[in-house]
């Protein structure tokens, strides 16, 4: 049995970036997930531009970029009667992508051991181990299914939103939304949408689609989730259904082929906790918001470097580690939880309000101001600075 740093349950997005990061600080961390990559998982895995700030800074965005997935420089947001479309980004990261989480993970799991730490594929977890109240290691099953214990000074669940690390140490969950909505997905060949990540919005009903590896699109419809079991009867009618709410965009997709079977999930919205004695939590498993706004990703990653940062000051004793993970607990609230609040409310598939139809009109055609649109829904910019009154203010100025 061997002493660790800090053990990390969960590979992809949130776990491997986390135990990358820690690696290169020197520290000895051992990575597990049940899956073996490359393998696939349901998600929209559009990453924004400030998730690919971090790529380049991790020294990963030349990789991602060799895989040949286009970038995407403009979100479209089709509202019927009008459409807003915008540069998502900043001079310096201008372009968000999407690349396969077959692809994206791999090369994450792979950075992170070619970092140093030990990467353990196909190891089931059956158990966090605690020891006078603390999180002291993990109990699981290798590939070959030979029980193994390992002892760690930090356990991080980096597990999703069903997190078993979560639920083994009683993170408590806060400001906790039900689910709201479902969406469903497939890819198409012969769809071209250019370099844009392309969103219809129409009452209860969600569209999108952007470009993604060897020539495919991805193309997601959304629906409230009190219809979930009724529309899942017949999933593919109710997907063609709802694209066809859009019949522009419908003509397209039906001018391609679909080429994978249609899947999809609903996900609650909530806050845990996200450290204890001995533990931590980054991704999906400490802070999930439904997938509407596709800000999983990049939260992701900002997770994975925060906690990573704030577990190198609790490890090396430059902070008490209750100290530095609450730095790592308030800062990640505070960056999320205006757009936590713009995704509940967007996911609740809703048309717009009679003063926001009006400021949407007001924004469309205004370059600034459908630039400062696409960055709020990006996630460059808060909500609450576009949306505050002087910002709106000086939109309706424009427009008389």
């Amino acid at each position: 049995m061997t002493q660790y740093d800090v053990i990390v349950v969960g590979a992809r997005c949130a776990g491997s970036p986390t135990a990358m990061l820690l690696a290169r600080q020197g520290y000895r961390v051992l990575l597990v997930d049940r899956a073996r990559f490359p393998s696939d998982v349901v998600s929209t895995h559009l990453i924004h531009p400030q998730g690919v700030a971090r790529l380049e800074a991790w020294g990963l965005l030349d990789r991602v970029v060799a895989t040949g997935c286009p970038p995407i420089d403009t979100y479209s947001f089709d509202f019927g009667p009008l459409t807003i479309a915008g540069s998502p980004g900043t001079a310096a990261h201008p372009v968000a992508y999407g690349p396969r989480r077959t692809v994206l993970d791999k090369l994450l799991v792979d950075a992170a051991a070619e970092a140093g730490a030990e990467v353990r594929e196909g190891f089931n977890v059956d158990e966090v181990q605690i020891a006078d109240g603390r999180a002291v290691g993990i109990r699981g099953r290798d590939a070959d299914g030979r029980p193994v214990t390992e002892q760690a000074r930090v356990v991080v669940g980096a597990d999703g939103v069903h997190s078993m690390v979560a639920r083994a140490v009683g993170a408590e969950p806060y400001r906790d939304q039900p689910r709201l909505l479902c969406g469903y997905y497939a890819y198409w060949s012969g769809l071209p949408t250019g370099s844009a990540w392309e969103v219809f919005a129409r009452p209860e009903r969600g569209m999108a689609a952007f470009a993604t590896n060897d020539d495919l699109t991805l193309v997601i419809a959304c629906w409230p989730y009190a219809e979930m079991k009724a529309n899942t009867v017949d999933l593919e009618a109710s997907y063609l259904d709802t694209l066809a709410r859009a019949p522009e965009f419908a003509e397209r997709v039906h001018a391609g082929q679909r080429v994978t079977r249609i899947v999809g999930s609903a996900v609650p919205n909530f806050f845990r906790i996200p450290y204890g004695p001995g533990w931590a939590l980054v991704g999906d498993a400490g802070y999930n918001r439904d997938f509407v706004t596709a800000q999983g990703i990049s939260d992701a990653f900002r997770d994975a470097e925060h906690c990573a940062q704030a577990l190198h000051a609790a490890l090396s004793e430059k902070q008490p580690y209750a100290t530095a993970m609450d730095g790592y607990h308030r800062a990640r609230d505070a960056a999320v939880l205006p757009m936590y609040e713009m995704t509940v409310d967007l996911a609740t598939l809703q048309p717009p309000t009679p003063k926001m139809q009006q400021l949407l009109v007001a924004v469309a055609g205004n370059r600034e101001a459908m630039d400062g649109f696409a960055r709020a829904n990006s996630g460059i910019d808060s909500p609450d600075r576009f949306f505050n009154s002087d910002n709106i203010g000086k939109i309706f100025a424009a427009a008389q």
